[in-house]
């Protein structure tokens, strides 16, 4: 997984006009929680966190916070609904070697059966990983399924370590026959039916 070092700077000041202070400066607020500690209040460049925020569950080391380095996670990030800059972030303190819950993506390969095509239910699955060792996603190949076939949670061949939260028999893919090779199947049966109608009356 990527680790990203980003430097803090304590935030002694809230409120809606304080937070629009820090942005136009080009800074973040964020909040650091986790592990029976009281939040810590802090912002982040704003232009460093963007582009770690790149990467789905980054894992960020925070300089500049009560002197220590912190292992966080981001866990909820608001954007500005219309704009999309990063208005406050929440980060979630971690440590080595224990396991955290997070969305990690399910990326399909492969083709389907001709004919037919793959619609996906769900694009990510909840798992309980190691915080220093979060999967970036999960592929499973769809090659040569066939019309009427799913894919379950459970049927993810996860990596070592890994362990699914998401119900396994929630459906994760599914594969239907194209509307216009149903079409054309139909269209061919009436031929044949009004083929042999005609050929009866002959």
């Amino acid at each position: 997984m990527s680790e990203v070092r980003i430097a803090a700077e304590p935030r002694t000041e809230f409120g809606k006009g304080a937070a629009r202070r820090a942005r136009r400066a080009g800074k973040v607020p964020a909040v650091l929680y986790g592990h029976g500690t009281e939040p810590r209040h802090i912002t982040l460049p704003g232009h460093d966190l963007m582009l770690a925020l790149k990467t789905p569950n980054v894992l960020l080391r925070v300089d500049g916070v009560e002197g220590r380095e912190n292992l966080v996670l981001p866990k909820s990030v608001q954007r500005d609904p219309i704009k999309g800059f990063l208005e406050h972030v929440d980060l979630l303190v971690v440590k080595k070697g224990e396991k955290v819950n997070v969305e990690i993506a399910v990326n399909l390969t492969g083709d389907v059966a001709h004919g037919a095509s793959v619609y996906q239910d769900l694009s990510t699955i909840e798992v309980a990983a190691e915080a220093t060792h979060i999967p970036e996603g999960v592929e499973f190949s769809v090659q040569g399924m066939e019309d009427g076939s799913h894919v379950t949670a459970g049927q993810i061949t996860l990596p070592a370590g890994v362990e699914l939260v998401t119900d396994p028999e929630a459906w994760v893919a599914s594969v239907s026959a194209d509307q216009a090779s149903e079409e054309e199947s139909e269209g061919g049966a009436e031929d044949e039916g009004e083929s042999a109608a005609s050929e009866s009356a002959e």
